[in-house]
């Protein structure tokens, strides 16, 4: 196996333990109570008059629903850092 294949095969085995770590029931809870008080704020100020003028299309949805996938998204790549950077501390003592 050369040097690039074993680099390759290391980036396979982050984005795994990044994945598994990204799914872990915690991490999906924070990261979607996050999502829901977060969005729901963004949605407001920045949604809101349309929603009270009910001038609400698939368009302005879909802008809502990035709205909210944002700090989702945020959330849980802070988390998975702070875990996997934690994990690493605890194996180097």
């Amino acid at each position: 196996m050369g040097v690039s294949e074993i680099a390759a095969a290391e980036r396979v085995l982050v984005v795994r333990d990044w994945l598994r770590i990204a799914f872990s029931p915690p991490v999906v809870a924070r990261g979607l109570k996050y999502a829901v008080i977060v969005g729901g704020i963004l949605i407001a100020i920045n949604h809101g008059d349309a929603i009270l003028r009910q001038e609400v299309d698939s368009g302005r949805l879909a802008k809502m629903a990035l709205t909210v996938l944002v700090p989702y998204l945020v959330s849980t790549s802070s988390s998975v850092s702070a875990i996997r950077q934690f994990s690493r501390r605890e194996s180097a003592d």
